[in-house]
């Protein structure tokens, strides 16, 4: 089985804002920019309970793509990837269950840790559930240019 391409775990670890692309009840695709937390092995992203469509579009299909494509989030790189997988939602434990993810979330993110001590004011915000991705296909440009060819990896078994 492959692992993911070294230069695409770099992007996810350095990116501060990912693309994740679902699809809704009519076939659409729709994309949320969110935060990609990776693990070494899952891609992880999080999101408010709370009215959330992105939540039921995953549970409705889990078939998710991300992106990372911002040179700005990822500190100026030109190269780019889209990391095909499957996903599935965490929310056993909307309190503090994706509290897990804290470390990777602050590693990227510092400022978190003060939206924590503000917890009691922000209550809705830290109602969350746990997106997780098990990557499946990898494409990745180099260059960043959507006119050359991609390397493509293929990760466990392919997406459906």
């Amino acid at each position: 089985m492959a692992t993911m391409p070294t230069p695409v775990a770099e992007l996810l670890e350095s990116a501060l804002v990912g693309e994740l692309t679902v699809v809704d009840p009519r076939g659409r695709p729709v994309t949320y920019p969110l935060i990609p937390l990776w693990d070494g092995e899952k891609l992880y992203m999080t999101s408010s309970t709370l009215f959330s469509r992105k939540l039921e579009h995953v549970k409705g299909n889990p078939k998710v793509s991300v992106s990372i494509t911002d040179p700005v989030a990822v500190g100026g790189r030109v190269d780019r990837a889209t990391i095909q997988g499957d996903a599935r939602i965490i929310e056993d434990d909307p309190h503090g269950g994706w509290e897990r993810l804290l470390p990777i979330w602050e590693a990227k993110e510092p400022s978190i840790v003060l939206f924590l001590k503000a917890r009691v004011a922000l209550p809705l915000f830290f109602e969350r559930a746990l997106i997780e991705i098990t990557p499946r296909r990898v494409f990745y440009w180099t260059d960043g240019s959507a006119q050359t060819a991609p390397a493509v990896t293929t990760l466990g078994q392919e997406a459906a």
